[in-house]
């Protein structure tokens, strides 16, 4: 007979489940001990996490910018410029050469036409644009995205910064939301609107590739954003917006090696633009204040042959004779490295000084012999004539084109 037979089948299964239950108890304590080990080697991710500094939560990518689009673009125009220009006729053949020596033919007046775009910022009318596009135009058409066609007139330009405002004649227009550039940040999304070669508004999408960018030889006051949306020729003057439909910056400039878009677009940020249109629209003219020095950026080279352990600043080169500059005490050598507590160099403090209104008073902290010294100085007038670019660094073998 079979030894095991001999058992009750009860004492049996009995006897198997209790070592079912050993086994169990043995692999479930595996288990926990090695959720307890990867655990523990989470912790010092935790902790790398905890340490790392807060970013701005990015957000979700939209299916379609549709709705910004629809909100925006019947805001933005296609402006049509008309210009008359006297052509010599010195090159043609003249027929009366021979009869009456020196006689010349008059010059004979010609229509010459450009586009352009512009963006709706007012219920009541008021358009920006760039004043490369309405530069000497004799006549100004705009056409709205309802196909609405009116004649505008120009309230101001100004050439240092490439804005120009106009008005038509017109109520309840459809007209953009103003932003802030200073909010604006490198690799947000950025939408352009405009009128590219004449073919109608057209959208492009992009991103921030550069804030602040300057030195580029393109206007003399330069703080632009600078974006890889696509900004061809007919574009100046359009909007660069933000996802919120918001107006960021107004479209002026490529630089490009052929001549056409290669993703290096620049615009007007709003905040300068704010502050030139609001002169503008006040008083025709933009009225810009004077710190009464000439300067150039600091070098490496400049910071060791003047002793100074600063990177950024601007190297005082000339004084103007009279001028709030030398009034305050400064003098030519001088350093200075901030403008109301916050770093500048030779760029942002002829933009920062550009923007201010005559009778501000500034704090400027600069640096002289190894010394620091501390100036509160209240700015005067610019005289438009005596304005003189600031010394840059020398920019990029590439074509300016505007847009």
């Amino acid at each position: 007979m079979n030894r095991i037979s001999r058992y009750p089948v009860w004492v049996i299964a009995a006897l198997m489940l209790t070592i079912g239950s050993i086994v169990g108890g043995a692999i479930a304590g595996g288990a926990f001990v090695g959720a307890s080990v990867m655990q523990a080697g989470r912790a010092p991710e935790a902790a790398v996490a905890a340490a790392a500094p807060a970013v701005r939560e990015a957000a979700t990518m939209p299916a379609t910018f549709s709705p910004v689009v629809k909100a925006v673009l019947p805001a933005v125009v296609n402006i049509d410029s008309t210009r008359v220009i006297r052509t010599s006729s010195s090159s043609q053949r003249n027929p009366f050469e021979d009869l009456v020596p020196g006689f010349r033919m008059p010059d004979r007046p010609q229509r010459q036409s450009g586009e352009g775009s512009g963006v709706i910022i007012s219920a009541d009318g008021y358009i920006v644009t760039n004043e490369h596009v309405v530069n000497g135009a004799t006549e100004l058409m705009v056409s709205l995205t309802d196909r609405r066609e009116m004649k505008a007139r120009v309230i101001g330009t100004d050439p240092r910064t490439d804005i120009a405002l106009i008005k038509v004649e017109a109520k309840e227009l459809p007209h953009v939301m103003l932003g802030r550039s200073s909010a604006v940040e490198v690799g947000d999304i950025a939408l352009a609107l405009g009128n590219p070669f004449g073919l109608g508004q057209t959208v492009t999408m992009g991103i921030v590739s550069a804030t602040g960018r300057g030195g580029l030889g393109i206007e003399d006051y330069e703080d632009f954003i600078q974006t890889d949306a696509s900004i061809n020729p007919g574009n100046s003057g359009g909007a660069l917006v933000n996802t919120k439909g918001e107006l960021i910056g107004i479209n002026t400039a490529i630089l490009s090696r052929t001549g056409g878009n290669q993703g290096v677009g620049f615009a007007v940020p709003i905040d300068m633009v704010r502050q030139v249109m609001t002169q503008l629209k006040e008083k025709g003219v933009v009225t810009r204040a004077r710190l009464g020095v000439f300067f150039q950026e600091l070098t490496p080279q400049l910071a060791s042959g003047l002793g100074v352990k600063v990177s950024r600043g601007a190297v005082v080169t000339e004084i103007v004779p009279g001028g709030p500059a030398e009034k305050s005490g400064l003098q030519k050598e001088d350093v200075i490295v901030t403008l109301d507590g916050k770093e500048i160099d030779g760029r942002s403090l002829r933009v920062a000084i550009g923007t201010m209104t005559p009778g501000s008073t500034v704090s400027l902290k600069v640096l002289r012999n190894g010394s620091e010294r501390n100036h509160s100085i209240m700015l005067d007038t610019m005289p438009v004539e005596s304005e003189r670019a600031v010394e840059e660094q020398p920019a990029p073998t590439l074509r300016r084109r505007r847009g």
